[in-house]
């Protein structure tokens, strides 16, 4: 990861607001209603356009504002999942009633429930059904996306895609004069939480997203971009699982997956990878998010040179205090959340500068990289996330004053 001996560097998760008309060209492409190559040009351009606004506003490491990952809404909490259903064989979208269905865990064993059966959703089911609560999962006038189903032998086929995103990625950069730039692409086991009739076993399935997702690791890194591991699958799916899991099973159940992460890794310049945590995008309670504390230990097993991880949202900006006690690896950095996607608020630049302090106390203020807590493309209106972007970057400039004086 890059790192910096005079000043704090800022970054983000990843998504960023796109524009109606990038929307409206993704929606015309998947209909068929635009050419490919017409298609191709305009992603480009918005991606050029994306990269200078992150490095007008003093990004230091941008992205391409997830803009290969398609989508066409401007509410989108899964884009950067559901991208990897169009670079993946192996894959039908067919009957399953299984995946909508509750499913029940048992002691030592863990297995995910549906969706909207999460323990959060169903203890706050009057909030999440009332228009009026604040809470906005997706748009109510769109249709739900098709999750598939594995029903063969797991394949790559995102190369063209993923050449598509680093080439308009490096192009932006270039043309910008962006510090470093990096590609969001979706774990393991983030990938494996969709259907399967194919593999004998939850671990069988993970490691086959690991070989097939390593083709788009490798090709990422190949090009001389970072790469950002997206798994919220780590600490997310704690609430997906009902009956409550005892700790040491659900951390069993995460140890195979960030295993697998390093399968996926293994041989590739790691020290430009980094790792995203987070308890889900969706703006709710999150009540029965997992304690970090509890998986923090299997995170860092994680070969990786960095870890994202949410430290500014009510639910969790307590839980700086597991770096108290924990000594991080050599070489690594902290890549901690110090603005949030799930409020409206945009935080004082000051507030920015105490908790990039207070994470420069405990690890070392050149291991720290400032960021956001998640994506906020499709979670808040583009004007407020350009905000929360412009204090990020104020306060990253605050607290570098005041570490090095």
């Amino acid at each position: 990861m890059p790192s910096s001996t005079d000043r704090i560097l800022t970054t983000h998760v990843g998504s960023l607001p796109r524009s109606p008309r990038l929307l409206e060209a993704n929606a015309a492409r998947a209909a068929g209603r635009l050419d490919p190559d017409e298609h191709r040009a305009l992603l480009g351009e918005a991606v050029a356009d994306v990269v200078r606004q992150q490095v007008e506003t003093g990004i230091d490491i941008v992205n391409d504002g997830e803009y290969g990952h398609t989508s066409t809404q401007s509410v989108d909490y899964g884009a950067w999942w559901t991208y990897s259903f169009d670079r993946t064989g192996g894959l039908e979208v067919v009957d399953n009633p299984a995946l909508a269905e509750p499913h029940r865990s048992a002691p030592g064993k863990v297995e995910l429930t549906s969706f909207l059966d999460r323990r959060d959703f169903t203890e706050f089911a009057d909030a999440y059904g009332d228009p009026t609560s604040g809470i906005h999962l997706a748009d109510p006038d769109q249709p739900p996306p098709a999750f598939p189903t594995a029903t063969g032998p797991l394949r790559y086929t995102g190369q063209d895609a993923v050449a598509a995103d680093v080439a308009h990625l490096k192009a932006a950069a270039g043309a910008a004069g962006a510090h470093g730039a990096f590609v969001a692409a979706l774990s393991p086991g983030s990938a494996a939480r969709i259907g399967n009739k194919h593999y004998a076993s939850d671990e069988e399935f993970v490691y086959a997203w690991a070989d097939v997702l390593r083709e788009e690791y490798t090709a990422i890194l190949d090009a001389g971009l970072d790469l950002q591991l997206d798994d919220p699958s780590l600490a997310e799916s704690w609430d997906q699982v009902k009956p409550e899991p005892a700790v040491e099973d659900y951390q069993k159940w995460v140890q195979v997956r960030v295993e697998a992460l390093n399968h996926a890794l293994r041989g590739l310049p790691t020290e430009r990878v980094r790792l995203h945590v987070c308890w889900g995008s969706w703006h709710g309670p999150h009540s029965t998010d997992l304690p970090f504390e509890h998986i923090v230990d299997q995170v860092l097993q994680a070969d990786v040179g960095g870890y994202s991880f949410e430290a500014a949202n009510v639910r969790h900006e307590h839980e700086w205090r597991v770096w108290e006690d924990r000594t991080l690896p050599e070489g690594k950095v902290i890549v901690p959340g110090v603005v949030s996607h799930a409020t409206n608020v945009v935080e004082h630049p000051r507030l920015v500068a105490d908790r990039i302090e207070r994470f420069a106390r405990l690890v070392g203020k050149e291991n720290v990289i400032a960021s956001t807590d998640c994506g906020l493309g499709g979670r808040i209106h583009p004007q407020i996330a350009w905000a929360k972007l412009r204090s990020l970057t104020e306060g990253a400039r605050i607290a570098s004053q005041e570490l090095w004086g």
